[in-house]
């Protein structure tokens, strides 16, 4: 299925910085395209190349009110019956501890209308009792994964704090086990932590989620294991190499879902590092890098590579690459221009920010702080058009069609952990159309560009074979 995927690289950046300038930014595109279906419906991979895992929190709290250990059950059977033959699957219960439930011996089962039987009932046999321990339970879930390259997918469930664990137990799961699977975590009740779930998220590539409503899990089950199927490629990473000039400052996935990657990233060489990204399918996300650059001379006014960007894809760098490019100019009108792709990531950032300090302060109880807040988040939405932000805000305020903000009275713990996660979404953005590259060359040995023609690096001399991979504009 490798060859059903290519990939297009796309950089938006303002390139010029003014004389002394040294904090760069670009966002990088990545689009996946593929063939649909006939009827239209997205790619899927073949179901044997897919598994997935079920762990459901079995802690003493899901009996509190026994609608939550109701609603997981029901969401699990719904996860398991839109599971197509030939998907390997387990079931593993959650508390201070981790349990395999099905298939009962320690392996996966195979999806098939008798395995999706039995899976039910046993996830029908489930009982609320013990603690909370996700790293135990994340562990379980990699311990069951085969060693070959399938898709792998693991959809985890809480409604409490992970507090049977230390931090660091936490965290060396988190690492040891970073870009071995995708994981989609999911809360329900009000005693779950918005943090646990978006830093499960963040390492595992994975979207976090919640509902406000016990009768909405299943459907967002439903729609996770469904999601899964379309992938097609199992590891997909982004390898930055900078410059001697240049430095990593952050590395961030801005849609569909805000995260920061580099926390999690794995570091190649002294000036190179690669960021999981997951499973693809046919899909576009974009990413937000930031680089602080020291120019290497008092030449203005030209062109120098700030760093490459490859894709790594199934451990082989893919052709196709992206330059971003530096170019420091005494013009202030080429310094002075905000790049639109940028400004709109940003933009995001900043109204997620004020959305989780008016969470915080709703938490507080301090409504004057938290209006404050919201209203600022309202007013950068507004100003940016970001409908999905205005959406998520209006679960927190009343927006007044001449703009006035009132905060809801009545706001549940509920309301306010969904929203701190909700912060996070953004609309899939379709594949743009594809766009022909200009063959510019990239040196292997300096990774200064040159000119299409150019049958030796302009900056080294070193000479370029026939096999020179092009990229993209300038």
């Amino acid at each position: 299925m490798e060859s059903a995927v290519e990939f297009d690289l796309e950089v938006n950046q303002n390139k010029f910085l003014r004389v002394g300038g040294r904090e760069l930014h670009a966002v990088l595109s990545v689009t996946g395209r593929g063939l649909a279906a006939e009827d239209d419906t997205p790619a899927r991979s073949d179901p044997s190349r897919l598994v997935e895992v079920l762990v459901i929190d079995c802690s003493g709290s899901m009996a509190d009110p026994p609608t939550k250990m109701a609603a997981a059950q029901h969401a699990a059977s719904a996860a398991i019956n839109v599971l197509p033959d030939g998907v390997r699957f387990a079931v593993i219960q959650g508390t201070h501890e981790a349990a395999l439930v099905y298939p009962p011996t320690r392996t996966l089962a195979t999806a098939s209308s008798a395995t999706r039987k039995e899976a039910r009932a046993a996830v029908a046999r489930l009982g609320a009792s013990g603690g909370t321990a996700m790293g135990s339970w994340l562990a379980a879930a990699h311990d069951l994964l085969p060693p070959s390259s399938t898709i792998n997918h693991v959809l985890l469930l809480t409604d409490g704090i992970n507090e049977h664990e230390t931090e660091d137990a936490l965290e060396r799961v988190l690492r040891s086990c970073a870009g071995r699977f995708v994981c989609d975590p999911r809360g329900i009740g009000e005693g779950w932590h918005p943090p646990d779930l978006l830093r499960i998220a963040a390492a595992f590539n994975g979207a976090a989620e919640a509902v406000r409503r016990p009768a909405e899990l299943a459907a967002s089950f439903r729609e996770s294991v469904l999601a899964a199927l379309t992938k097609l490629l199992p590891d997909v990473r982004i390898r930055v190499r900078t410059m001697p000039y240049a430095q990593l400052v952050f590395f961030k996935q801005t849609n569909p879902v805000i995260q920061d990657l580099t926390e999690y990233a794995e570091r190649v060489d002294e000036r190179t590092w690669e960021f999981a990204t997951g499973s693809w399918g046919v899909e576009r996300r974009d990413y937000h890098l930031c680089l602080r650059v020291e120019a290497p001379d008092d030449i203005l006014e030209r062109d120098r590579l700030a760093a490459r960007v490859d894709l790594v894809v199934d451990g082989e760098v893919r052709a196709t690459f992206a330059k971003v490019l530096v170019n420091w100019t005494v013009e202030m009108a080429k310094s002075s221009r905000i790049d639109l792709s940028v400004s709109q990531v940003t933009g995001q950032e900043d109204v997620r920010q004020a959305i989780n300090a008016g969470c915080d302060a709703l938490d507080r109880g301090d409504r004057i702080e938290a209006h404050a807040q919201l209203a600022r988040a309202v007013a950068l939405a507004t100003a940016t058009r970001d409908e999905a932000a205005l959406e998520q805000l209006r679960h927190l305020v009343d927006i007044e069609p001449n703009g006035l903000v009132r905060l809801r009275e009545n706001l549940s713990q509920t309301d306010i952990k969904v929203s701190i996660v909700d912060s996070v979404q953004n609309p899939l953005q379709p594949p743009v159309p594809r766009v022909p590259a200009v063959a510019d060359k990239i040196c292997d040995v300096c990774l200064e560009t040159s000119p299409a023609g150019s049958e030796s690096c302009e900056a080294c001399g070193h000479p370029f074979g026939g096999g020179q991979t092009p990229g993209v504009p300038v």
